[in-house]
């Protein structure tokens, strides 16, 4: 049974509607352990098929030497406005069976991106904001943190406090598609007893 507050009527999460990607940190917010393991916990209990947990995080925390081992591999882009933020998190999915080319799990990669989006609405609990990215060299950020071939690393996600500039927008563009557009099939009607 959830715990959450359920209205009389379906609405979305405030946080799912305020969600957005800064392309601006504040430089002098501080994210501190206990946010970074709070972040941490919410994918460690991501659901994941036959609970295989097939995610890793490298963690870096602005002006540490994890941080600057990340940062040297960004691409130009994401360089630009990466690096401000609080922390950045390198998101690492286990592909292979240890010592085999077998799949570890043919939901790998959906799992680790339901680990993903659990740390962005738990950020956002915690008054942060986070930017999923993948504008950076994957093959030297494994080599930079030896992870091994049965592992591979994935994308990044940058936590902090977005900013915005007078009259800037809140970061990346936020269109989307109708919900019409990305069902592919619905019967409405109302089921026998509603």
């Amino acid at each position: 049974m959830s715990v959450c507050d359920v209205p009389a009527e379906p609405v979305l999460h405030p946080a799912i509607l305020g969600r957005y990607s800064p392309v601006r940190f504040d430089r002098d917010a501080v994210v501190g352990d206990a946010a970074i393991d709070t972040i941490l916990d919410a994918a460690r209990l991501a659901p994941s098929a036959g609970n295989s947990q097939p995610w890793s995080f490298i963690v870096g925390r602005r002006d540490d030497p994890v941080h600057a081992r990340i940062v040297a591999h960004l691409a130009a882009s994401s360089s630009r406005w990466a690096p401000d933020a609080s922390v950045i998190v390198v998101n690492v999915v286990r592909v292979l069976v240890e010592g085999t080319d077998w799949a570890y799990s043919e939901f790998a990669h959906y799992d680790m991106g339901q680990a993903v989006a659990h740390m962005t609405l738990q950020a956002m609990a915690i008054g942060l904001d986070a930017h999923q990215f993948r504008a950076f060299d994957r093959d030297a950020v494994a080599a930079e943190f030896g992870v091994p071939r049965e592992w591979e690393v994935t994308s990044m996600t940058a936590f902090g406090v977005g900013v915005q500039a007078d009259g800037e927008g809140p970061g990346v563009a936020r269109g989307r598609r109708s919900r019409d557009d990305v069902t592919w099939v619905r019967d409405r009607r109302l089921p026998a007893g509603s």
